[in-house]
């Protein structure tokens, strides 16, 4: 038997579990909603962790930028006054 054929076998008893049992199939349900949380979880994590240093590096560009706007509405208002 080749490796095909046992995955086929796991798949086709899972299946079968799933539409003979409601109650498998609300656990197969939930189980694979867990498993797209725990994918988000982790992909928020990656993408906004502070000790990646390109995450590191982006929040610095999007504060530096956010001075130099925050300096020249100050300097337009001085002007003004």
């Amino acid at each position: 038997m080749n490796s095909y054929t046992i995955w086929f076998i796991v798949f086709a008893l899972i299946s079968y579990f799933i539409v003979t049992d409601d109650s498998v199939a609300k656990t197969f349900y939930m189980f694979t909603q867990l498993i797209g949380i725990q994918y988000q979880k982790i992909k928020w994590w990656i993408f906004n962790n502070p000790k990646n240093p390109i995450i590191k590096y982006l929040i610095w560009r999007r504060s530096y930028k956010l001075a130099e706007e925050l300096q020249k509405e100050f300097a337009k208002k001085d002007n003004k006054v």
